[in-house]
């Protein structure tokens, strides 16, 4: 039996639970910034935290099945395949920079718990409401989902065509 076409299988199933998972982040940050209520706020980054285990879960399967396809494929000897492993790691980094400490000061603006919080504390204060619309006050969505999307659509360039 060849296994290569049931890892590339299992790759693509991963990267549809992956993106997913990663949707309704991507949303909830566009509903977040409308947002004015911090009640709907800690409801919509809950629902975002939800997702987050189906993310890595899928993540983790994607790069698995991904590295193994190209091993069983013989692909590390092409460049391309490189160069999506530098996109995503690229993109990864990028997004995780940009979102990780701003979606913490949410959750700390609106009285949850975040990873800036040291074990054993309570959550902190919210805080007001004129502070809490200028932290809203951002394209960092826009950003986030156009560096996602640009980051998509190389990796999916590199993986179909495999230019080189």
């Amino acid at each position: 039996m060849d296994l290569y076409p049931w890892l590339v299988l299992t790759h693509v199933i991963a990267a549809f639970g992956f993106a997913l998972s990663h949707g309704v982040s991507v949303y909830a940050s566009f509903a977040i910034r409308r947002q004015r209520d911090p009640e709907r706020i800690r409801a919509l980054l809950e629902l975002s935290s939800m997702a987050i285990g189906g993310f890595y879960l899928s993540l983790t399967v994607l790069l698995i099945a991904g590295i193994a396809a190209g091993i069983v494929g013989n692909w590390f000897g092409r460049g391309w395949i490189w160069a999506a492993i530098g996109v995503l790691i690229a993109v990864t980094v990028a997004m995780y920079a940009m979102a990780s400490r701003y979606y913490a000061q949410i959750r700390s603006a609106v009285g949850l718990a975040s990873m800036n919080d040291k074990k054993g504390e309570p959550p902190p204060a919210q805080i007001g409401p004129d502070e809490l619309v200028a932290l809203l006050d951002t394209w960092r969505p826009e950003a986030l989902a156009a560096i996602g999307f640009i980051g998509l659509v190389l990796i999916l360039w590199l993986m179909v065509l495999k230019p080189f």
